[in-house]
């Protein structure tokens, strides 16, 4: 074992109660078969599967587009205020059970409008779930509206401009979809608008699409953090920037697994990262297609990796240190990795 733990079961249990932020999470990632068997049911929605069996059988993916196109139909059975609370109440539950003390949540409003579902439906369920998790639990949240890249910029516009009454509930805006062939300069205009507005801008970059997606991201987007970020390696002058900067990446273990970005998590380039100076964090993206939550994340990468209590207590400091909580508030969760650790 690596310095700091005697066992992988020691490692396990300092895992399970480090305190810790998730950044990286889409909500309608979260969608576990047995709720959306249940709203199916609910919202009288037809679904192609005939169990929550078959529902996971059929999450075997070789590439983004394979789970995009279940991802999609599977955000079909979404349709009331109450099925977003629902939904968002079920991802808290679960993050508080591994320690999250803080999420920064994604939603895709234009994967609901576009089925007729009001903007105000959507975001009024899911703050209602995430004030209930902050009354239950004192997690606190950050809700991050993200663009389809699939979409035109246009279409992202039109969402921005749905977004505006929502401004004190919103805190930042995010590009996602499928990465290849729609690289963040197809979103330079709106990006600088939603800055102008005051939002906080993260962005899919480097999970499929080249450095140079990354590149885009952080010169014509202004990004304050990179989503995945993986194939910043391939280019030693934009790590070199990125460690310089202290640009945050919310790098999702077992989402790389799953849609093939590595084909065994003892190759997941996230020690590279600690060890090139990258501030790199571990968040479990759409969790119910993936196989695991945060803790199952890091737990996976942690036995894959060989990682010592040292990088999984950087991992997260980075985690917090990344968010877009205030000073304050950060230093309140520093001192509590310390205490645990």
């Amino acid at each position: 074992m690596p310095d700091g733990f005697t066992s992988r079961e020691e490692r396990a249990a300092f895992i399970a109660g480090l305190p810790k932020a998730e950044l990286h999470l889409h909500i309608e990632g979260s969608l576990e078969p047995e709720l959306m068997f249940e709203l199916a049911q609910r919202n009288r929605v037809a679904i192609p599967f005939g169990s929550v069996e078959e529902v996971r059988a059929a999450y075997a993916f070789s590439n983004l587009q394979d789970f995009l196109d279940i991802y999609y139909q599977g955000m079909g059975v979404l349709h009331r205020e109450q099925d977003f609370y629902d939904l968002t109440a079920a991802y808290c539950a679960r993050a508080h059970a591994d320690a999250v003390r803080h999420v920064e949540i994604f939603f895709d409003p234009q994967g609901h409008t576009a089925r007729g579902i009001a903007f105000e439906t959507v975001i009024t369920g899911i703050t209602r779930a995430l004030d209930d998790a902050a009354a239950s639990y004192g997690m606190t949240s950050k809700l991050i509206l993200c663009f389809l890249r699939h979409l035109s910029e246009a279409d992202a516009e039109a969402t921005l401009d749905a977004a505006l009454p929502w401004l004190d509930r919103i805190d930042g805006v995010g590009l996602d979809s499928s990465e290849v062939g729609h690289p963040p300069a197809k979103f330079e205009r709106v990006f600088a608008r939603a800055r102008t507005l005051g939002f906080k801008i993260v962005a899919h970059a480097g999970e499929e699409g080249p450095p140079e997606y990354v590149h885009q991201a952080l010169d014509l987007l202004k990004v304050d953090r990179i989503d995945h970020g993986n194939r910043s390696l391939e280019d030693p002058a934009l790590v070199a920037r990125l460690a310089a900067d202290g640009m945050t990446l919310t790098v999702c273990p077992l989402s790389n697994l799953k849609l093939c970005v590595v084909g065994d998590l003892a190759d997941h380039p996230l020690k590279t990262m600690l060890d090139a100076g990258l501030k790199a964090t571990v968040n479990s993206d759409d969790p119910s297609y993936f196989g695991g939550y945060v803790n199952a994340n890091y737990q996976a990468v942690a036995d894959a990796l060989d990682l010592s209590k040292a990088e999984l207590v950087t991992l997260a400091r980075n985690s917090f240190t990344g968010s877009f909580l205030d000073d304050a508030a950060k230093a309140r969760h520093l001192a509590a990795i310390d205490a645990h650790s």
